[in-house]
């Protein structure tokens, strides 16, 4: 509704002044002098029911001016939090609503400004013209009002979406500033402690945008696009501050595995050193073919400890000047190096042992690989009169392939080596033909 209607009916509805009323109380004074009775009659009757007709149209104009600023809050309600194109398409078609309603208000306006109920010597016809126009402008404020009425039920839902999310946007921003504000402090904390953390500051100062479109308001920016951001600043600032309070401990973590690798370094460049003897006992009593592979272990084991020695350097370095990720990563490097080393030190002297034990008695690797092979084959023949082909085929190359390590280790400086890496070969073979029979069993149960 314009604002020239709405100032219009307030003169409209303002109250008759005191004089008039008492006026129209008192008996009329005739022209010239005296007085005159005022009786009802047919012209009073008619001017009593424009009276009616005129109050009934005010009624109804106050009714669809209130509805309508109350719908105008809802529409602004849904296109401040939504902006898809139903809630676009609700917005236009309430400024479709509102001409229509200004065409209205503008007649209702037009018929009450037209004739003065309340002059002197008021025609009958014009008081039932008078009537007639307000009735007719009365019942067309009642029809738009039924038009709006219906219009604002249709708003259900996309108000209801609406207000959900303008109720989470005040906690949403707040939850923001107290995540930053959270940050800040955690931040500080470290750095009191001696922490720089320059990279977590340079991470809230980037946040520093998303806080002033916050604080410039969703008016500005929109609801769901000012949720969206104080969510994010939330999750980020959360984030710094989880990393800033975990800095000492960091701290103390890689200080403590600084310590322990070194250690672990010194004492495997010590076990490295005794490489060398078990490599000559290997080379005295058995075949080339049993410790050829391991003839670098004790060069490359000291080349690997060297290098291990620089990384930790490198880490000691990040470490102090608190580029934590650097440092992180070079410890782990020197983890990996320090763990292979380990194992290809630790295998010179698992070999000597374990072809000490094989040489000295085969018949236990042997035994322990047919038992293998003998319970593969029940399993395999469990409910069945034939064993199924695609189980019995691998079973009996294993069964060969066993036969011919046994056979190899004839003559005078026997493949120990090999014969163990056979026997191992058949038990992993026999093993993946058990656990084929497992798996097709079970999935038949089910």
């Amino acid at each position: 509704m314009t604002t020239a209607a709405r100032e219009a009916l307030a003169l409209v509805l303002l109250p008759l002044p005191l004089l008039a009323v008492a006026a129209a109380a008192a008996p009329a004074a005739f022209p010239g002098g005296g007085t005159r009775r005022w009786g009802w009659g047919r012209g009073e009757s008619q001017r009593a029911e424009a009276q009616a007709a005129k109050d009934a149209a005010a009624a109804a104009f106050y009714e669809l001016d209130t509805a309508q600023r109350d719908l105008r809050i809802s529409i602004e309600t849904i296109t401040a939090a939504d902006s898809s194109p139903a809630a676009r398409k609700a917005a236009a078609d309430f400024e479709a609503l509102g001409r229509r309603i200004d065409e209205v208000s503008a007649t209702y306006i037009g018929a009450v400004d037209s004739l003065d109920l309340d002059r002197d010597g008021l025609e009958a016809s014009a008081a039932q013209r008078a009537r007639t126009e307000l009735t007719r402008a009365r019942e067309e404020l009642q029809k738009v009002k039924a038009e709006l009425d219906r219009f604002a039920q249709s708003l259900g839902s996309l108000l209801t979406r609406a207000e959900n999310q303008l109720a989470q946007l005040a906690p949403a921003v707040e939850r923001a500033r107290q995540g930053l504000l959270a940050a800040t402090e955690a931040l500080d904390a470290a750095r009191s402690g001696g922490l720089r953390a320059d990279d977590l500051a340079a991470r809230l100062a980037a946040l520093a945008p998303d806080l002033t479109k916050l604080n410039q308001g969703a008016g500005q920016h929109g609801v769901r696009e000012t949720v969206q951001r104080a969510e994010r600043v939330q999750r980020e600032a959360e984030a710094i501050r989880g990393e800033a309070e975990q800095l000492p401990k960091r701290a103390a973590e890689i200080d403590k595995r600084l310590v322990s690798l070194r250690t672990r370094a010194q004492a495997l460049a010590t076990r490295a050193a005794g490489v060398a003897p078990v490599l000559s006992e290997l080379r005295r009593r058995y075949s080339a073919a049993c410790w050829q592979d391991l003839q670098q272990v004790p060069q490359e084991a000291e080349r690997a400890v060297a290098r291990a020695e620089e990384k930790l350097g490198e880490a000691r370095t990040a470490r102090d000047e608190q580029r934590w990720p650097d440092a992180t990563a070079l410890l782990a490097t020197v983890r990996a190096l320090l763990n292979t080393t380990d194992e290809a030190v630790s295998a010179a002297g698992d070999r000597l042992r374990r072809l000490d034990e094989v040489s000295f008695d085969h018949e236990k690797e042997v035994e322990r690989t047919r038992f293998a092979l003998r319970d593969a084959q029940r399993l395999a023949m469990a409910g069945r009169s034939t064993p199924d082909p695609r189980h019995a085929r691998p079973l009996d190359d294993s069964v060969a392939r066993l036969e011919r390590a046994v056979g190899a280790l004839e003559g005078r400086h026997p493949d120990w080596w090999h014969f163990l890496t056979e026997t191992e070969a058949v038990r992993r073979a026999v093993a993946d033909v058990v656990r084929e029979i497992r798996e097709e069993r079970g999935g038949a149960a089910r």
